[in-house]
């Protein structure tokens, strides 16, 4: 219990730079003319920019963010037990949690896009509710293919994260967007390593099953919450919703900012999912044979993600993304390094876990503010074309990170994520670019 509390007192800290009275009360920069507040339910259209985000709002989609996101990752260290409830391997359960990710990659593409066009609230409460039915689904699965399944819908109803990364950027001012996406990413990154903790934790007191119907009664609260506290305003986008999926291919093909910035996303989101995967692995066999809850305390030490996302939009709005994104690979690539050979260290490995984390997230807050500031005024569609490349990396680090501990062992499994920021690396030194904006494409 005392990890928990830990946990959540550090995710809560990240907010104490923004005590500021002046910023709680108002984050974007209102235009020439002062928008309407969004009182839930409003149904007038808005523009990039002009509209207020108060404190509760920020901090409400970056719980729900971080609730939503958590949702396909609490099975992870307990997937021994899981194994062991379902007569199955490891490895076979690693691949069953890999449609989590895959989930939401699809979750993406036909989810994300909707809050261009429709009311946020109505959009995310309905998928808050039917991720609250998947969770409840999966904890009385008894097989590997219907696990698969049922995690395939948990990951496409927890795309939420990415949903309210966009809704952010339509809202917020341009000078102040990193920033803001900061926050929210917070919740993200809180999200991606709390789930860890708090199911490992969960799932050695009550059992793997009760463990996911605690997380699916909390997704059902946030749906009503959502209704209430999200703003009810429908976007500019007033492209048919299915031209938007048909056009989303040509975005990356067309855009090179987005093209690059995917694919380096990609690279580096493969090598996070794949050390926490075979982490977890590792761990749980000899020599270690760790328990659930004792393997879930490793993402406690990840948690240092959530403290830079916030420091590290301040700084893409300062410096620009390019110097964050280089600085932040080069420490996660020696991280990696240096945990795939130190695991038999505990202090040391934890350490190295910080910095990877911190410096891949940072990573992520420059890397996919450069995407939303392509087009403000409808960041959804180009978001949700990052973010489909970006998981499709994901997804296949989990399944890999999971399958190469047994096939490999740890300290290659470590070594080729390593390569993989590296590769990321090489591409962002590659293209320095300015983002060209996209005018008149709604």
């Amino acid at each position: 219990m005392q990890s928990i509390i830990g946990a959540s007192s550090l995710w809560v800290a990240t907010f104490r730079p923004w005590n500021n009275p002046t910023y709680w009360s108002v984050i974007s920069v209102p235009s020439s003319e002062v928008a309407p507040d969004l009182q839930p339910g409003y149904l007038g259209d808005i523009t990039s920019g002009d509209v207020r985000i108060r404190g509760f709002l920020l901090l409400f989609m970056s719980f729900a963010a971080a609730l939503g996101t958590s949702a396909i990752y609490p099975m992870q260290p307990a997937i021994a037990d899981v194994a062991d409830s379902l007569s199955t391997s490891i490895t076979l359960v690693g691949v069953g949690l890999a449609f989590g990710p895959v989930g939401y990659l699809v979750g993406i593409v036909l989810l994300v896009p909707l809050v261009d066009r429709y009311s946020p609230n109505r959009v995310l409460a309905g998928q808050f509710f039917v991720l609250a039915i998947s969770l409840a689904a999966t904890a009385i699965m008894n097989g590997v293919v219907t696990l698969a399944l049922a995690m395939a819908a948990v990951g496409i109803c927890s795309a939420v994260g990415a949903s309210l990364s966009s809704l952010t950027a339509r809202l917020g001012s341009s000078r102040r967007s990193a920033t803001s996406l900061g926050i929210v990413t917070a919740g993200i990154s809180a999200g991606v390593l709390s789930g860890r903790i708090l199911g490992g934790f969960l799932a050695d007191e009550i059992g793997w099953r009760p463990m996911v119907l605690v997380f699916a009664t909390a997704c059902l609260i946030v749906a009503g919450c959502s209704l209430r506290i999200l703003p009810g305003a429908t976007g500019t986008n007033k492209r048919d919703y299915f031209s938007t999926l048909r056009l989303l291919p040509s975005l990356v093909v067309q855009n090179s900012t987005l093209r690059a910035a995917a694919i380096r996303g990609a690279l580096w989101f493969f090598a996070f999912s794949a050390v926490w995967a075979g982490l977890a692995v590792a761990l749980s066999e000899a020599p270690y044979s760790y328990s659930s809850e004792r393997i879930g305390l490793y993402a406690v030490a990840g948690l240092s993600g959530i403290l830079v996302t916030p420091i590290a939009g301040l700084l893409t709005d300062r410096i620009g993304a390019h110097h964050v994104i280089v600085v932040s690979l080069v420490l996660a690539g020696i991280a990696a390094v240096v945990a795939g050979l130190n695991l038999v260290n505990t202090p040391l490995t934890l350490l190295c876990l910080a910095v990877f984390d911190a410096g891949l997230f940072a990573a992520q807050v420059a890397n996919q503010n450069t995407v939303l500031a392509i087009d403000r005024s409808s960041p959804a569609r180009f978001n949700s074309a990052y973010m489909v490349i970006y998981f499709i990396g994901g997804g296949a680090g989990t399944a890999f990170g999971a399958a190469a501990v047994d096939w490999m062992g740890w300290p290659t499994t470590a070594m080729m994520t390593a390569i993989a920021i590296g590769a990321a690396l090489v591409l962002t030194l590659l293209n320095n670019r300015p983002v060209a904006p996209v005018v008149g494409t709604n």
